[in-house]
């Protein structure tokens, strides 16, 4: 029973109660006019039985001739003359007529379901996938979806198109491309299931692929294959690496070998190259010297200096460090040698 059905039994029974209070009133008062009937006459008791017989009618029909559609329901009546009647009733309360009509109820609401299916992909690898959609009637083709699918249209319909639109989308596409590509095997489903849906008067608000696995074997052969890629790609790298040493250790050996055959043709050209980088090696040691704040004993003849070179160097380091050198060039020269302070 819905809710005005309670309401009006509630009514029947304060009714059926006055009633009787009424009926037992009345033969007791008739009792003590004429004073010939009793309180417990059977005449009193009919009056009161057929009294509440008509309320106990009257409430039945109103119970059975009303019917409540709540929010985000429609109804549609089925007659036993006419059949299927084409008025769809919002919500509300509705009238019916008891016995000949019946009114029945759907949730026009989107319900999500989830249905998972096992397919092969372009190059024969199983796959578990699961679609979840989300399904509503149209409201507009109620009767013809009571007559063709009945109330469980959403069981009747929806596993066998959607793993059939699933296996053949599927079915277009390599394991790898499933999952670079899954926006694009979405929007392909979705497409499909749409249209397919609205054959059967199903309306899709929403299809997503929420889960994609491959079987164990699979899985461990890409990682395999992932870990290969990576050994090859360090292999390359290391020979990559060799070959530039290569190349760096052939272009150093050309350019020593280069060196040393222009240092030879400036020995033969010039004599006095050998003096010039004799001069060079002498300032380079006069500088460290110079910097040098230890007292340093040094022999020209272990230098390979003559003594205009050394005369060079000590005028350097006192040019550098003034009142640390004092070294006298004569000195120097007769003795091949010098000294610096500090």
């Amino acid at each position: 029973m819905n809710r005005s059905g309670g309401e009006a039994f509630a009514k029947l029974a304060q009714q059926l109660n006055r009633a009787r209070l009424q009926a037992s009133g009345g033969g007791r008062g008739g009792s003590g006019g004429s004073g010939g009937q009793f309180p417990g006459s059977p005449k009193g008791f009919l009056a009161g039985g057929g009294a509440i017989a008509v309320l106990l009618a009257g409430g039945i029909a109103v119970n059975y001739s009303i019917f409540n559609v709540d929010g985000g329901h429609r109804a549609i009546k089925y007659s036993r003359v006419q059949g299927i009647k084409p008025d769809i009733y919002p919500e509300g309360t509705h009238l019916v007529l008891p016995w000949l009509e019946s009114p029945i109820i759907y949730d026009v609401r989107a319900k999500p379901r989830n249905i998972a299916s096992l397919t092969g992909t372009k190059d024969l690898q199983m796959v578990n996938i699961t679609c979840r959609v989300l399904s509503r009637p149209s409201v507009n083709d109620l009767p013809t979806i009571y007559r063709e699918l009945g109330t469980d249209y959403d069981e009747r319909v929806l596993p066998s198109i959607v793993n059939e639109v699933l296996k053949s989308v599927v079915a277009q596409f390599n394991a790898s491309q499933l999952i670079t590509q899954r926006e694009m095997v979405s929007r392909l489903v979705r497409e499909n299931l749409t249209r397919r849906a609205r054959r059967f008067n199903l309306i899709l608000d929403d299809v997503s692929i929420t889960h994609v696995a491959f079987s164990p074997e699979f899985t461990h052969a890409v990682e395999a294959k992932q870990v290969a890629q990576q050994i090859a790609q360090r292999a390359a790298f290391l020979v990559d690496q060799a070959i530039q040493e290569k190349q760096s250790i052939i272009v150093r050996a050309q350019g020593e070998a280069r060196s040393a055959e222009l240092i030879g043709e400036a020995v033969r050209t010039n004599k006095g190259f050998l003096q010039l980088r004799r001069l060079e090696a002498a300032r380079e040691i006069a500088g460290t010297l110079a910097q040098s704040g230890n007292k340093v004993m040094l022999d020209a003849k272990s230098l390979l200096l003559n003594g205009e070179y050394i005369i060079f160097a000590s005028r350097k380091m006192r040019k550098a460090n003034p009142v640390g050198y004092q070294v006298a060039d004569e000195d120097v020269i007769n003795s091949s040698s010098f000294s610096s302070k500090k």
